[in-house]
């Protein structure tokens, strides 16, 4: 597949969210990453159902919805109705990911799974030819802005391995401390989806950032 950047919406400013996403998509960027956090499976909260919905109302692009939350089972469904195209959950956070990935296909969106730092890449033997693509999160989850994790890369180059011998059109993303400064070290590494928050929206120019990161990521 192409390489594609995700702003993360998380970082934006709330307040002016129609704003920040049509800024995004006419800057260039090629998707819309989308955190729900619950308090509980990770420590904060942002939003639900309703803000992917509002959010679809005023873009076509591709709405990447990334829950961090206890339970996904129980909002599948309505995520897939409120406008989302990509769902991945936690492989900490099921104990049936082979239902979940059946469920979140049967409700017509790509199943992703999201594995934390500290989860080895070889517990998706299992699950791999099932998947549309894994996440890697390069942080803990739960906030923004925190410190790339270094491992992510021979994680990604591991994990690029095992989907070439049992799933090669499955895809990498990866999500947490992603910028300018080490994005072609993430490229190489067999990353394919990029997630970047506070690097865009916290940069001077996010409509220059989102265009030198594009640039990058597909020379």
């Amino acid at each position: 597949m192409n390489k594609m950047l995700a702003p993360s919406i998380l970082a934006s400013d709330f307040s002016k969210i129609a704003e920040e996403v049509h800024l995004m998509t006419s800057a260039g960027a090629d998707m819309l990453h989308l955190d729900v956090m619950d308090g509980h499976f990770v420590p904060n909260i942002t939003f639900g159902p309703k803000m992917v919905k509002d959010i679809r109302s005023i873009t076509k692009h591709i709405l990447d919805v990334h829950l961090m939350i206890s339970e996904p089972e129980k909002y599948i469904e309505e995520f897939a109705k409120a406008g989302a195209d990509w769902i991945s959950v936690h492989y900490e956070a099921t104990v049936h990911l082979n239902r979940l990935i059946s469920q979140i296909k049967n409700a017509g969106c790509k199943a992703g799974v999201v594995i934390n730092p500290a989860t080895s890449v070889d517990v998706l033997d299992e699950i791999i030819p099932y998947i549309d693509f894994v996440l890697i999160m390069s942080v803990n989850p739960g906030f923004g802005g925190q410190k790339f994790i270094e491992s992510s890369l021979s994680k990604s180059r591991k994990l690029r391995e095992k989907l070439n011998s049992s799933n090669p059109k499955a895809f990498i993303e990866m999500d947490g401390g992603v910028g300018l400064d080490n994005l072609l070290q993430v490229r190489d590494s067999g990353v394919e989806v990029f997630v970047a928050g506070n690097s865009i929206f916290g940069s001077d120019n996010p409509t220059g950032t989102v265009a030198e990161m594009k640039k990058i990521i597909n020379s």
